[in-house]
């Protein structure tokens, strides 16, 4: 027996081997059956499709054998790989220098006749055969020669065909998984968008809506035809607050208002944090006489229900006119919170409608 020696590109042949993927895959009917109709042709018992791996013959397709692979010491196909062009026949083993004492002719499966039709991939590389076998000495007919040939390109084409398959469906859940990651990222950034806007229409310290925040839902309102009116409120002699009691304090008295304001107002309107010790409450849908009781419910729940320290605040509040702008509403707020001021603090002052 001689064993197979390797072809010179053994290396880059078992590369091109493995792109393949198939070695140790489960049955494949289709490969059966190009195996099967081999077998058909040339009317032998036994068809492979067998591939040489680094050391074994591994069987894709088999028809008339029991085991799934074998050494690649003992392989036929081993030896034919070596001549990738053409069929190698052996027309009796026991004849032939290279298998006399293979223990695949001398048991079983007792192989006599062999013929081989090298796998050729598409770029050029043996990696196997699709062959047939008998335990008796014999020959093909040229017909039968061209047609293992004709079916060995078929089974490489089917190798071919479910390698890009699988790389294809590979690229697809990769693809599938990029575009669910970029959408997950997308949801992220939308995320981080409204977080960011929030940030840009909140006050940190006290978590009511900012300067900002209310402008906006002033000036829509106003564009909207709503009766709204304005309260400007300020805390008393805050700044006594901050010099005794530090700006640490103050910015506990600071949210403890906004709490009692938030709670207050009732979830009515927008209450929003303006700038220092001043707040601000949209009111929709009252005249001043209501609006101004409103102001003196929260002016009341200020004095009586603060925590961190006693505080009053003083209130100006305004209703809009007709065609007021969103400045000129304030400003008459505004100006009503000083008269407040000037009046003794803690204390509603409505502007004239």
């Amino acid at each position: 027996m001689i064993k197979p020696q390797k072809p010179a590109n053994e290396a880059e042949r078992l590369a091109a081997l493995q792109r393949y993927a198939i070695l140790d895959t489960p049955p494949d009917s289709a490969f059966d059956d190009l195996t099967a109709i081999a077998g058909a042709i040339c009317a032998t018992p036994m068809s492979t499709v067998s591939l040489i791996d680094a050391d074994r013959q591994w069987f894709k397709g088999r028809r008339g054998l029991e085991t799934e692979e074998t050494s690649r010491d003992y392989a036929f196909c081993a030896h034919a790989i070596l001549e990738p062009s053409n069929v190698m026949v052996v027309p009796d083993a026991r004849d032939d220098a290279r298998f006399q004492g293979n223990p695949l002719v001398t048991g079983d499966p007792n192989i006599r006749f062999y013929a081989g039709a090298p796998l050729v991939s598409s770029d050029g590389y043996a990696l196997g055969t699709l062959c047939v076998l008998d335990d008796q000495p014999r020959q093909l007919a040229p017909f039968q020669i061209a047609a293992l040939q004709a079916l060995s390109r078929q089974v490489t084409h089917l190798m071919e065909l479910r390698r890009v398959s699988r790389e294809l469906s590979h690229q697809l859940n990769e693809r599938a998984w990029y575009e669910e990651q970029l959408q997950h990222y997308q949801q992220e950034l939308e995320a981080q968008n409204a977080d960011l806007t929030e940030q840009t229409r909140t006050d940190a310290l006290t978590g009511l809506a900012n300067r900002r925040a209310f402008g906006v839902a002033l000036e829509q309102a106003l564009l909207a035809g709503r009766q709204v009116a304005v309260a400007v409120l300020d805390i008393d002699h805050f700044k006594i607050v901050n010099d005794v009691h530090g700006h640490a304090v103050g910015d506990e008295v600071l949210s403890d208002v906004a709490r009692v304001l938030r709670s207050a107002s009732g979830g009515s309107g927008l209450v929003a944090r303006y700038g220092g010790e001043e707040f601000v409450w949209l009111i929709h849908d009252r005249g001043l006489s209501d609006a101004a009781l409103q102001c003196e419910y929260l002016r009341e729940s200020v004095e009586h229900t603060t925590q961190t320290l006693a505080v009053t605040t003083s209130i100006g509040v305004a209703v809009a006119r007709a065609g007021e702008t969103a400045e000129q509403l304030f400003s008459r707020a505004d100006q009503a919170l000083y008269a407040a001021k000037r009046g003794g603090r803690n204390r509603v002052v409505a502007s004239e409608e």
